[in-house]
């Protein structure tokens, strides 16, 4: 049964696209807990619901000619969900152990005003993520939210098997997190973790992470430093792939073996 991940950030700039990235890249690359295809990866999409702001298709060092259709060409029935769906595998160089699908949203300003004026019918959204999961038949399905509270993240929030909220060792995030774990429990998400991004390396990890959970009453999965690497790859990637062997690698795998025994546990 495929689980669903929304990842989302009360706020812009937590690093966010970042970690859905990553994190699915890692999880197609982990083999499968149990079952006849436990020796081999997972089937794993990555949808960009952030229609007003999108960008994570730079992530995949994608051009035009892997992603020429986009999620709003579904949302404008233009396209079939399964149509936009782009097997960037082999562009990564991961085909052999799991699959990862990216369904981008359109970077065209015409395309971004038309959303921002006219709106969309938000439920399709969720039929189009049923779809891909079924005609794609995945085993994750992540979410990569639009900051703040706007119709596409309820609806992401709501349905989510797993909540990741990430947020930076700031006040206005603390507040804003604090506004999304107050919803999601309002919508009855059944499960939420919490990561902490962009850390300075002199803050006390261990003194953040029990104020931090603390406060929330969620598990904290993971605490990332702020990485001059990370900086200085300035997006042109994904880390994980371009550093495979660095400690911030490491973070980010055992951060996604967490989210994969978490997910098991609630479809159990």
């Amino acid at each position: 049964m495929c689980k669903i991940i929304a990842i989302h950030s009360f706020r812009g700039g937590t690093g966010k696209s970042n970690l859905t990235a990553n994190l699915a890249v890692a999880i197609a690359s982990l083999q499968q807990p149990s079952g006849q295809n436990a020796q081999k990866g997972n089937r794993v999409a990555v949808v960009d619901t952030d229609l007003q702001s999108p960008g994570i298709h730079a992530l995949f060092s994608t051009d035009e000619s892997i992603t020429n259709n986009t999620l709003n060409d579904y949302l404008w029935n233009r396209n079939s969900i399964s149509d936009i769906a782009c097997d960037v595998s082999s562009h990564l160089g991961i085909e052999s152990k799991g699959r990862v699908f990216l369904i981008p949203s359109s970077i065209n300003a015409d395309e971004i005003a038309r959303i921002e004026y006219e709106g969309y019918n938000v439920n399709l959204l969720n039929s189009g993520f049923r779809r891909l999961i079924e005609e794609l038949d995945l085993d994750y399905l992540f979410i990569d939210t639009h900051p703040g509270l706007s119709r596409e993240t309820l609806l992401s929030i709501a349905i989510c098997d797993l909540l990741i909220v990430i947020l930076r060792p700031d006040r206005q995030d603390f507040q804003g997190t604090a506004v999304t774990v107050d919803v999601a429990r309002q919508l009855k998400v059944r499960n939420m973790m919490l990561v902490i991004n962009k850390t300075p390396i002199k803050m006390d990890f261990s003194a953040l992470q029990q104020k931090v959970e603390k406060t929330y009453k969620i598990p904290v999965a993971g605490i990332l430093p702020l990485s001059e690497d990370m900086v200085q790859l300035g997006s042109c990637g994904l880390f994980c792939l371009q550093y495979p062997d660095h400690p911030l690698t490491v973070m980010l795998k055992h951060i996604a073996e967490k989210a994969i025994l978490e997910t098991c546990q609630v479809i159990k």
